[in-house]
This record gives C-alpha cells, structure tokens and sequence, in this order.
C-alpha cells in the first residue's frame, strides 16, 4: 500500500476525532467516577418489538452491536431469519470456555515458574475471531469492563484465576444479575484485586480495622452508583441536590460484612485461610467465609441493620448483604445503562434507559435481574435498531476493531493459537489490551467527557474517548496499515501469525464501487458519506491493474482491496459505530 496515502489518512483521522478537544474544565455528570453455581435460567416474555427481516446493512449494524464483528456469512443468515430468532439460538450454545485452554499449560508449568499474560491474550483473540457463542463472548467482554479486575497489579502472572475469572463473567452472562453480584464478589481474583480475600475482623487492641476497598466499589462501580437514580437513569434531586446512595457508615458496616472470606476448598483451619497453596485450585475456587475471621460487631448499612452475633456466620451476613444490594432501584437503570453504552451507545434517551431497567426490574414473569431480559431490551429497543438521524452512536474502541477486521475478513491464525501479544502501547498498537485496565474504574469512565468539545457543550460523554490522543490516533492506523497488509501476531518463516483472506473481494477489485459496497457493508453497516464513497473509490482506482491474470495483476487487486479496507477503517463514520 502507498504510504503517502497512510499519511492522509491519518490526518484525516486525527481532525475527525481531536479536533474538538481543548483545555476546558471536565463537566461532572452522575455518570462520572472520581479518579481514583450454574445461572439459573428464567422464563422471559418478550414484549420487545418484532422487527421485520432485517436488511443486509440492519443485520450487519446488529451484528456489530451483539457480537465481536459481523462475518459475511452470518450477515447472509440474519437477512434469512430475525433478530429475535438469532439472539434465542445465541443464548442456547454452550459456553465457549477461557480455562481449557489455559489449565493444560499450567499443569505442565515447572515449579517455580509463572504463566504469561499471552497466553490469556492469544485465547481472546482466538475466541473473538472463532467461538460460534459470539453474544456471550461480547456480553463476557462489556462485563469485564463493568466488574473490572486487572492484569496490572498484583494479578500479572495470575492466568489460570484470570481466565476463571472470565468464563466465570460469560457463565453468568445470560443468567441472572443476583448470581453475577456473587460470583463477582466470592471469586479468589477479585478478592485479590480489591483486597478483601483474607479480609480480617476488626481488632481494636491492634488498631486493625477491616478493608474498607471492596465495599466501596461493589456499591460504587458494581451495583448501585453514587447517586440515587429515577428508572430512567437522571438523577433524583433533594431540594434541587442529588442525593447520594451511601455514605462513610455505609462503606464501614458493608466492609464488616466482607471479613473472614478467604482460599476455597475443603480446608477450615488457619493455614487455609492465610496459605493459597494449601488448596491447589485456590485461584480457581470461590472464596469461603471462615467465621473465626469474620466480625460479629452490629453491620449498618443501606438501611440494613444486622445486630450483634454470638457466632459469626460471614455466608448469611454475605447473603443479606447481597440481596440488599440487588434489590436496590439504582441497578436496574445504573447496570443497564453501562450495558448500552458498551453495546449500542454512550448517550442513551432517558426513555430508552427506563425500558432497559423495567426489563431489569421484571422480565414479564415477575423475575428480576433476568440477563438475557436484559439483554434482549438493550439490543431490540428502537433506539438500538432504528436510530434518530442525530444519534450519537459510540466510539468502536480499539480492541473491536481488530476483532471485527479478523471477523470481516476471516483472518486465520497458521499456529491455530492467535499469536497476538500485548496490544498495549498506543504509539504502535491498539493503546488497549483486555483485562488490563489501569485501575478499577475501567480503561474509561462511562461518564467521560471530552474537555472543550462539543460533546462536552451538549453535556454528552464519549467514553471511549479517554483513551484517545494524538499518538493513539496515529498509532492505531499505523498499526492497522500493518495488520491489514501483513498480519498481526508473533513472525514465523516471515509470516505473521494472524492474517486475512482477501480473496472473495480481490474479485471485485475491477469494480471499485462495488468493492466499496462490500466493505462499506461489513465495516460499517453501510454508513459512509457520499463524500467519504467517493474518496475512497478513487483512492482504489488510482492503483493500477495490470491486464491479464497473473501474480502481478493479483497483487495489484489484493492492493486495492488492503487500501480500501485501511481507509474505510480510519474513517469517521467507522470510527463511530451507530
């Protein structure tokens, strides 16, 4: 590909997304956060609206909402069925599982030697790119942005509890929100994370008072909020003033509640609760409440009161704890809101939330916290698939778009492995990788605004744009030039690992407008501007085909195709998925 023309593209997507941005003070909003067993399936009435078959552009438009990027295939057998009947045959395949993967590897690990974050990595990719359960895997992926745990930290070599960590989040994906809250709460990596495993009682002849971190987040980031919300997600006011869910006491019962959970197993003795390798699968089994450590002092909190207790019993303090959290009517609107943004948009109506939290609340049958309700109201609202003119959409961030090209184009990996490492670095890469957020509060907050921008001035967020800047920008195009032309992944015998089949729209590459057709469908659910259409096809056109059928002629086709698909994806209207 002619490198002059990577260069303009470039520019042209810097304006497109930099342009806006300036020095002004970033506006507060209650979307904004300070720095700083088997699910059980439920019966759901679908009361959602029964869209017609949809068109080729719909299904593709959907299809990058639900799924990590729609496959021509799968866009073909959409415009033949229905969205309702395409999300009840996701939510009936098996789990595509994380842990298999990994165990193999760790079971063959020398002692004393550690696992590498690759290896997580590579079985991501590999199931972005192939797992048939598609929905599941995106839902596991919005999740483990919502319910965040991170490689950055003390859980940088911890792969195996990582990778239970996630299939654990798509286990719980299309159950119910009550499940998710616990297995969140009980798994062995997050009370790493957020320090509450081997979380001891209050002792005041020490001055040892119980870690207070995990109490302040599930209620902060994981359930409820920090303000009081309406069902449709504003805030509720108090003589004008928002009302703040929880305060110091609250945080202060609820941590008492978080004493006393430690290693999993059949172990009860003192070394099991201080001593992970007692239990070889401790990184893998849910947490245990060991009730010598638990407090027994008076828990206050969210209006709950759990008195004094002679024998301290850490599972029915966790169980009240818990049922008061999911029963709160912050989740509903707090949670479904999140789970919008991740999927569909960063700026939904008021109304579009208060849809999303009645399916929350009730799913038809009187259940609530019904996943897949849920999630069927996020994905079939008429604002999911028959957006306004002036919706704003959401920014694709920047592990979508490396999966969506892999989807697009049926990249394949020689290894079978998907040998893609960290993609971290934002002057030559994504500037993302998953599970390693830099902090809790995910690698963007969802209540983000652009300081001096538009965006900003019609007080709308952009999230994803927290972790854009001037050398992600440029980064991720260069990196993508290189991917789209090569490959992306670890070189063997001068191959890159990973890489896509151009084959089915080399055959167009006669056809420039046709050829955009095609990408324009896949790339974008058919959304480029006339004058984007038109720079690119002449963009296309102006490489050279030599007559006949040769190698020559099929470079120069496969060129045009590489081009193409370059300047598709670093155009605005790729870049913001609506």
């Amino acid at each position: 590909m002619p490198r002059t023309l990577l260069h303009a593209s470039t520019l042209s997507l810097l304006l497109a997304l930099l342009a806006a941005c300036g020095t002004a003070p970033h506006k507060a909003d209650p979307w904004s956060w300070p720095d700083g067993p088997a699910p059980v399936r439920r019966p759901f009435f679908d009361t959602s609206p029964h869209y017609p078959v949809p068109s080729p552009a719909e299904a593709s438009r959907f299809l990058q909402q639900a799924s990590f990027g729609p496959h021509p295939d799968e866009i073909a057998t959409l415009t033949r069925s229905s969205y309702q009947r395409w999300l009840d045959e996701q939510f009936s395949l098996p789990q595509t599982l994380f842990l298999p993967e990994i165990e193999p590897e760790h079971v063959r690990l020398e002692k004393g030697k550690n696992l590498r974050q690759e290896l997580f990595f590579r079985t991501f990719w590999k199931n972005a790119a192939t797992a048939p359960d598609q929905l599941r895997q995106r839902v596991a992926f919005a999740l483990s942005e919502i319910f965040v745990i991170s490689f950055e930290g003390q859980l940088d070599v911890k792969i195996r509890g990582a990778a239970s960590y996630w299939d654990m989040l798509g286990r719980n994906a299309f159950g119910d929100f009550r499940t998710l809250l616990e297995e969140v709460a009980r798994h062995p990596m997050m009370g790493i994370y957020l320090s509450h495993l081997r979380n001891q009682k209050e002792d005041p002849a020490r001055g040892r008072v119980p870690d207070e971190n995990f109490a302040r987040e599930i209620m902060q980031l994981f359930s409820i909020g920090l303000y009081e919300l309406n069902p449709d997600g504003s805030l509720r006011l108090r003589d004008g003033q928002p009302v703040e869910t929880y305060g110091m006491d609250d945080i202060t019962g609820l941590a008492r509640v978080f004493t006393g959970f430690s290693y999993g197993g059949p172990g009860t003795t003192d070394r099991h609760f201080n001593r992970q390798n007692e239990e070889p699968r401790w990184d893998i089994l849910p947490m245990k409440g060991y009730p010598k450590f638990h407090s027994t002092s008076e828990k206050r909190f969210l209006g709950v009161v759990i008195p004094p207790q002679k024998t301290a019993d850490p599972e029915g303090d966790l169980k009240i704890a818990l049922d008061r959290l999911f029963n709160h009517p912050n989740v509903g609107p707090f949670f479904g809101r999140q789970l919008i943004q991740r999927l569909v948009t960063s700026n939904p109506s008021p109304a579009y939330v208060g849809r999303v939290t009645q399916a929350f609340n009730d799913n038809g049958a009187g259940v609530r916290g019904d996943m897949q309700a849920v999630i069927r109201a996020v994905l079939l609202d008429p604002e999911a698939r028959s957006p306004a003119p002036q919706a704003t959409g959401k920014l694709r961030e920047p592990v979508l778009r490396l999966t969506q090209w892999m989807r697009a184009f049926d990249a394949r990996s020689d290894s079978g492995n998907f040998l893609i490492p960290n993609t971290d670095n934002p002057a030559n890469s994504l500037g993302q990788s998953p599970l390693r957020s830099p902090t809790v509060f995910n690698f963007y907050r969802p209540g983000y605004m652009p300081p001096g921008s538009e965006i900003a001035q019609r007080n709308l967020v952009a999230p994803e744009m927290q972790i854009v800047s001037e050398s992600s920008v440029a980064g991720y195009a260069n990196f993508m030039q290189t991917t789209i032309d090569a490959g992306v992944g670890r070189a063997e015998n001068g191959k890159r690992d990973v890489r896509a089949d151009y084959s089915a729209m080399a055959a167009l590459a006669g056809q420039p407008a046709r050829l955009l057709d095609q990408l324009d469908l896949l790339l974008t659910g058919q959304r480029l501007s006339a004058a984007s259409r038109q720079r690119i096809t002449e963009a296309m056109a102006a490489v050279p085909l030599p007559p006949g059928q040769g190698d020559a002629a099929e470079r120069a086709r496969i060129n045009r195709v590489k081009l193409g698909i370059l300047l598709v994806m670093v155009s605005p209207e790729y870049l913001v998925q609506k």
